[in-house]
């Protein structure tokens, strides 16, 4: 589970709950679900009222083999409540609920509303029929409706937002169910991307995470193979837009255009997620991954030439059906050799309805589990050698928000640097709000983390501070989050003057 937005009932006003499952596009979706509920007049409940809002909304996935399991225990927990509550309602989304369709009101009748990936917009008008007809509202459509990023949004970062650039995904790796559920890649206009962005940049947001299936394959639904570069390098020229990111990236599209505009424009970070999956060709050709190792090497080795601090992560199979011992030395090889900042493991689940569901020599549990096990004891112990080269550096970080579980009880805050990675900080005396920038020196390196336990070298408050401050300040008289509605084409307003000693907005 990637967020949780919680709510309950407020002053007779009807509230919402969006429980999220899943990738960065399900949360991104999940802001515009919080978005769509609030313009139609719900709003979000205190925190921790778990189940007790007049509508809860699931946005599921349906990547891992026990998807349907987890949604289906959680509407049961939900079912008595429904049964003593008189117009509470709940919704299923995203996904699983493209997949299942009519079996999710089968197995749990008490549902109200299913709808999918293509129509997130129709949720308000669904629940309402639902509760006019007193019956549940199926409706999944079979192709994108509207793109999600032209929804009303509830942003939970006042400084950091995402960005969609796509929908859907022109790949058939045969372990993922992505492109049947999300159906073909769908491009945005350059125009109205760049117009979100600004419209973006003019209520604080000083970063943003361009967003896509298959970020970088962008421009093969309008035709231009240069498309993706062109774009980040136009977010280059937007005024007070400190940090560009994107993700995810596919080898297969990573083109020598893109590395160029990457280390050419200055507000692009120098980090990448790219996703190697197995180091074995074998394997790769199994998964129709349509790169094989020494294409991949390649473009770490291009990257890290042309951005030599670039922090590469990565995503990565273990125990793919039919992957041998030397198949899996071969990822092990890889991981030696890229040196990633971090890797996010995984074990092999079938996916139904995925061609490796059906495959021969599907690996037994317990040697995934010791491959697994193998694996993440090398990527920790490079992760480590790795962070322990940023000792002693100078970095500039982003004050992140809720980003250090520990930071009240060591009286720290928390920070991204510039490749991402995350840094915990002695608190200054001088008033930093998540948004500002700091300057620290690094004296302690863990696997996953930095420590900066000198003072800060410098504080700079910016319009994305501001940003934060005044979403704090209306708090008290109204919902949590950023409502950001449709935004407009042209010129952003100008930004408000910083105060302090200077001014930044990713």
């Amino acid at each position: 589970m990637s967020s949780i937005d919680r709510s309950q009932s407020v002053g007779g006003t009807r509230t919402y709950e969006v429980r999220t499952y899943g990738c960065q596009m399900n949360v991104h979706d999940s802001e515009r679900l919080a978005g769509l509920l609030e313009d139609a007049g719900y709003v979000p409940a205190p925190e921790g009222s778990h189940g007790e809002a007049d509508v809860v909304v699931f946005n599921t996935c349906a990547v891992r083999e026990n998807a349907d399991n987890k949604l289906y225990g959680n509407l049961g927990h939900l079912a008595p409540k429904k049964a003593q509550r008189p117009g509470m309602q709940i919704a299923v989304g995203g996904c699983l609920a493209q997949k299942d369709r009519d079996t999710i009101v089968k197995r749990a009748p008490w549902v109200d509303v299913v709808f999918g990936t293509h129509n997130i917009g129709r949720l308000p008008v669904l629940l309402e029929r639902a509760r006019v007809r007193e019956e549940a509202q199926v409706e999944i459509a079979e192709s994108l409706e509207a793109f999600p990023s032209t929804l009303p949004t509830r942003r939970e970062s006042a400084y950091a937002a995402w960005v969609s650039i796509s929908v859907g995904c022109n790949n058939t790796c045969t372990f993922c169910i992505v492109p049947a559920l999300r159906g073909k890649e769908k491009d945005r206009r350059p125009g109205d991307i760049l117009a979100e962005v600004e419209a973006l940049v003019a209520e604080g947001v000083s970063e943003i995470t361009l967003l896509g299936q298959n970020v970088n394959a962008y421009g093969s639904d309008i035709g231009d193979r240069e498309a993706f570069s062109k774009l980040l390098r136009a977010c280059g020229t937007i005024d007070g837009l400190e940090r560009v990111r994107f993700t995810s990236p596919h080898p297969r599209d990573f083109t020598d255009d893109v590395i160029a505009a990457m280390a050419e424009t200055p507000n692009v970070m120098p980090q990448l997620h790219m996703p190697l999956q197995s180091g074995s060709d074998p394997v790769l050709k199994a998964m129709r991954r349509s790169y094989r190792q020494e294409r991949y090497l390649g473009i770490i080795e291009k990257v890290r030439a042309a951005i030599p601090h670039a922090a590469i992560t990565t995503d990565i199979i273990v125990g793919f059906p039919g992957e041998t011992e030397e198949d899996f030395e071969q990822t092990l090889h890889v991981v030696r050799e890229a040196r990633f900042a971090q890797a996010y493991t995984f074990q092999y689940s079938k996916r139904p309805g995925t061609p490796a569901a059906e495959m021969d020599g599907q690996i037994p549990k317990k040697v995934v589990q010791e491959r697994y096990e193998r694996l993440v004891a090398l990527q920790e112990e490079i992760s480590w050698e790795e962070n322990k080269k940023q000792v002693g550096r100078t970095l500039e970080l982003m004050v992140a928000e809720g980003e250090g579980r520990k930071d009240d009880a060591t009286h720290r805050l928390s920070g991204r640097a510039p490749d991402a990675r995350l840094v915990h900080f002695t608190k200054p005396e001088q008033t930093v709000r998540p948004g500002d920038v700091v300057t620290v020196e690094v004296t302690y390196a863990a696997p996953h983390h930095l420590l900066a336990e000198g003072a800060v070298l410098d504080v700079r408050p910016t319009r994305a501070g501001d940003a934060w401050e005044k979403r704090n300040a209306a708090e008290a008289a109204g919902p949590k989050g950023v409502l950001l509605g449709l935004p407009k084409v042209g010129a952003p307003a100008p930004l408000p003057v910083a105060t302090g000693s200077g001014c930044g907005c990713d």
